[in-house]
């Protein structure tokens, strides 16, 4: 069985940085996208970024690109959301997932919440002001 576990969540003050992981087990597919999403609360879910299964292409949602860097650690087999310059607004319940496809548009992989097989337990994030 595929498995994730996202980890890393607290509180952190506005301007700060947070380092999320999501390590993961199971996978039968060498192709897959691995995404990260969001929720925060009364509010729907998401994009926040994707990485490609080789760890060569990522993709981020617009407002997120140059806060929020997506790697892969292969030795740990865990995907990494690392979030600076954080903000009230990025609060929420932070998931990973996995796409058992690996598809492009252009460079990005495609990353949408409906492509996801997988889903791990998130993890909360407060920014306090």
């Amino acid at each position: 069985d595929v498995q994730l576990q996202a980890s890393g969540g607290g509180l952190v003050q506005a301007g700060g940085s947070l380092r999320l992981s999501c390590a993961i087990s199971g996978l039968t597919k060498p192709d897959h996208t691995i995404g990260w999403f969001r929720q925060a609360p009364g509010k729907e879910r998401e994009m926040v970024g994707c990485i490609s299964s080789d760890g060569d292409y990522t993709s981020y949602r617009d407002s997120m690109k140059g806060r929020f860097s997506i790697s892969k650690d292969y030795a740990n087999n865990t995907v990494s959301l690392q979030m600076a310059s954080l903000k009230p607004e990025d609060t929420a319940v932070y998931y990973c997932g996995v796409d058992y496809t690996l598809e492009f548009r252009g460079y990005s992989p495609q990353c949408d919440d409906g492509r996801m097989d997988y889903w791990g337990k998130g993890t909360q994030v407060t920014v306090s002001s």
